[in-house]
């Protein structure tokens, strides 16, 4: 059975056009990856868990703020590694300040056979992008969430 994770894909209106929250993954593996490296926020879905409980949980992990509102099911996203991403969108507060998040840490042994863990964030940082931004810095296998969020706008 596929890995399952779920996440939010967070958005917001300026003027008329709409801007999807990003952001990067934290550790030194993605310390100086930029494009094709940001994800929605997102995690793993525990056994018995609900998908969108698990969606809410992770996106507070990672940005340190709840997000509440409206949540419109986007779909299922298979990633090239078989993982299965269940995503759903929500319109924000258009303030939303991504200087301000606090992410929850990940240990792992670093640097590599040191015998030493170190603690890094989930997510180093967040952003807003437009959608075509979104295009290029978003995970391969998260793209057709933007294509999915503009249906839902029609």
């Amino acid at each position: 059975m596929a890995i399952r994770s779920a996440g939010l894909l967070i958005y917001r209106r300026v003027s008329n056009d709409l801007e999807v929250l990003l952001v990067h993954p934290g550790g030194p593996f993605w310390s100086g990856k930029d494009e094709a490296a940001w994800s929605i926020p997102k995690g793993l879905v525990e056994p018995e868990e609900d998908e969108l409980a698990a969606a809410m949980r992770e996106t507070a992990e990672e940005l340190g703020v709840a997000v509440d509102g409206t949540f419109r099911p986007l779909g299922e996203y298979r990633q090239p590694g078989g993982k299965i991403v269940i995503a759903w969108s929500i319109e924000t507060d258009p303030v939303l300040d991504v200087n301000a998040i606090r992410s929850s840490e990940f240990q792992m042994e670093w640097p590599p056979k040191s015998g030493r863990l170190k603690s890094f964030p989930e997510v180093d940082r967040a952003g807003w992008f437009s959608l075509r931004d979104a295009g290029t810095k978003l995970l391969k296998g998260q793209r057709p969430m933007l294509a999915d969020l503009l249906k839902h706008q029609e």
